[in-house]
């Protein structure tokens, strides 16, 4: 069976692209690599993608040069984490507390990982979250 090397990109969906774009960019310093009315993707740590769609503009299919784009949606408020250094923990919190985003939870893992929850403009939950959960990490 072929491999799979990894997930290149997350996609979330915004109400207010540009808000949401400029909250991960402000919070993260993530870097834009395509800008667009329908999405905007900013480089994560040069390894991956978080792709915030505006929401209800990925219903249709999307004409390429190179091919079609199928439709897709999300709604809700949806889940994921970034990997974070389990030194940088405390940075972390103060860096969100200066930027005035409410940690909504803090969780030490049995394995010793610790997850630092919050949400975004769209109510992602978004978590940071250091080595030792899952067996790989």
């Amino acid at each position: 069976m072929p491999k799979v090397n990894g997930i290149l990109e997350t996609a979330i969906y915004a109400a207010d692209l540009h808000q949401t774009a400029a909250f991960y960019r402000r919070i993260f310093n993530f870097d834009t690599l395509l800008e667009s009315e329908r999405l905007i993707a900013l480089n994560v740590s040069g390894q991956n993608v978080l792709l915030i769609f505006k929401s209800g503009a990925t219903n249709e299919p999307f004409e390429t040069p190179g091919g079609t784009i199928p439709w897709h949606n999300g709604a809700g408020a949806n889940h994921f984490a970034f990997s974070i250094s389990a030194q940088d923990v405390s940075s972390w919190l103060k860096h969100l507390e200066s930027a005035g985003v409410a940690v909504e939870s803090v969780v030490k893992w049995e394995g010793g990982a610790q997850s630092l929850y919050f949400r975004d403009p769209d109510d992602h939950l978004v978590e940071l979250i250091t080595p030792g959960f899952w067996r790989f990490s």
